[in-house]
């Protein structure tokens, strides 16, 4: 199953799925060191992101947190993509500034609310977005 998405940075990734059952700020909620979640009223702390497709309705929190996901994706403990629900500035400015600084890709995609369940109900996602358009699809292997 291929679903489109719009583009907010270009890249292309493959990987395990992680749902965020709540939204999540990278300033202070996630450990760009290790790549886990460290808010501790994140009911999903402790969680590894690294090399998943990291879907979240939305972000939260500071506009630092641009800082730590772009330092994340230096250290490759980031998530390999990112899906969005809704248009998050700080995220999509992490992913941008690493690709810029550090010539690594994490692509950022905003997914439609329809198509919300599959996504989170994917054990695997393959992610191709182009400065233009992107698409989901959900990997039959995974």
């Amino acid at each position: 199953m291929i679903l489109p998405a719009t583009s907010l940075v270009p890249g292309e990734a493959s990987g395990p799925v992680f749902a965020l059952s709540q939204p999540l700020s990278f300033w202070g909620g996630f450990d760009a060191t290790s790549g886990r979640i460290i808010d501790r009223s994140h009911p999903q702390v402790g969680a590894r992101l690294s090399a998943h497709v990291l879907l979240m309705t939305a972000g939260r929190g500071s506009s630092s947190g641009s800082s730590v996901l772009a330092e994340a994706i230096r250290l490759r403990t980031a998530p390999c993509a990112i899906v969005l629900l809704t248009r998050d500035a700080i995220v999509t400015v992490g992913a941008i500034v690493a690709t810029e600084l550090y010539r690594s890709s994490c692509p950022v995609v905003l997914a439609r609310d329809s198509d919300w369940p599959a996504l989170a109900a994917a054990s695997r996602l393959v992610i191709i977005a182009s400065n233009k358009a992107a698409s989901l699809a959900v990997d039959p292997e995974g």
